[in-house]
């Protein structure tokens, strides 16, 4: 049956979401539709009213969330009514070549690159006023309910609290995977990390784990400093309070530049800063944040010639069918926490004031 309810759709861009009645079509052959719980909002969606993140539109987005299995289509078999669930922004088909690597993660399935907005069958599961409503990254989370593809989906523990968990579907995996899995941080070694909104403070808390000896928090928002300092951060710079480029008083403090750096705020800028502020021999820079669009790196090649890496991560490196339901495992085990990362908790009809939170700071 199609399914009448609620969803947020973005028309256009620079716009605010609208809230509308959308029909949601049943799941198709290796599809699940789910009942959306709880989402976080991420700044990887405000790229998308912004420009920065090129999507078709109209559009729902959202990307971060968790639910209950309302349906599923033929052949499903993995998955069933009532499971909770929390949908994969980075899929995990298990056939294609990043999903057979041990070393890789971003399965070719996956919307990110492509920006079709349309599901793998080439078709949307999204109408509204008559129009066919794209989908974002396969997942579709600003909505009631949605359809994802079996391979974009994990079943996690039963007893999870669907309101915290939704985390783990981007924002945390990210930053605590970019970390551990990524970078492959090591005990005693030292860290910056550029930008501390959710997915920094989680880099944070990666490097803690561990074992990284000193961890540089960046981020030209001062109020962002207590909470990084309660997730493992043993310095909190403001590069506006300096004189000097952030880079140049990072290889002051740490005798000659940090082993890891993230940058988890997607500017050109502070990808080059914190390559730069790597050790010049063995430093690894890190880029988390999502690369603004039709925008290019300049920067001296002798950066990397003297031995230094830049990698980047995409949901933290995890293979993500696999690592989600551990991921919520150890959250259950209380292997970490997720609750500093929530600061705010509106209905979601308030999608809007949420928006102009994150944009603010708050």
């Amino acid at each position: 049956q199609v399914i009448k309810c609620k969803a947020a759709v973005l028309w256009e861009a620079n716009k605010p979401f609208s809230i509308e009645e959308v029909e949601v079509a049943p799941p198709k052959e290796h599809e699940v539709r789910i009942k959306i719980m709880a989402t976080g909002i991420c700044r990887s969606d405000d790229h998308v009213v912004t420009g920065a993140l090129v999507m078709p539109f109209p559009i729902i987005l959202g990307h971060e969330a968790a639910g209950v299995v309302e349906s599923v289509g033929q052949k499903v078999t993995s998955i069933k009514p009532g499971d909770k669930v929390i949908p994969l922004f980075t899929p995990q088909c298990g056939e294609c070549k990043s999903c057979l690597n041990t070393k890789g993660n971003l399965c070719s399935k996956t919307d990110l690159g492509t920006s079709a907005g349309l599901m793998p069958d080439g078709t949307t599961r999204f109408t509204c006023k008559g129009k066919a409503i794209h989908h974002f990254l396969g997942t579709s989370t600003f909505t009631e309910y949605t359809v994802v593809h079996e391979f974009a989906v994990a079943k996690i523990d039963s007893a999870a609290p669907l309101e915290k968990v939704c985390l783990i579907g981007c924002g945390f995996s990210t930053g605590y995977g970019a970390a551990l899995q990524t970078a492959k941080v090591e005990p005693g070694s030292t860290c910056a990390v550029f930008g501390l909104g959710g997915v920094g403070l989680s880099v944070v808390m990666g490097c803690k784990v561990a074992g990284a000896s000193r961890i540089i928090a960046v981020d030209i928002n001062k109020d962002k400093f207590a909470k990084a300092k309660e997730l493992g951060a043993t310095d909190c710079i403001n590069p506006r309070d300096l004189k000097k480029p952030i880079q140049e008083a990072l290889m002051e403090m740490t005798g000659g530049g940090v082993d890891y750096s993230f940058e988890v705020i997607g500017r050109t800028d502070t990808m080059i800063a914190a390559l730069a502020s790597c050790h010049h021999n063995y430093g690894v820079g890190v880029i988390v944040g999502v690369p603004p669009a039709a925008q290019n790196v300049t920067f001296d090649p002798m950066l990397l010639f003297t031995g230094r890496s830049w990698k980047g991560s995409v949901f933290g490196g995890w293979k993500s069918k696999d690592s989600v339901p551990k991921l919520v495992a150890d959250y259950m085990k209380k292997k970490f926490v997720l609750d500093p990362l929530i600061t705010h908790t509106l209905p979601w009809t308030k999608i809007n004031e949420g928006f102009d939170l994150l944009r603010t700071g708050k």
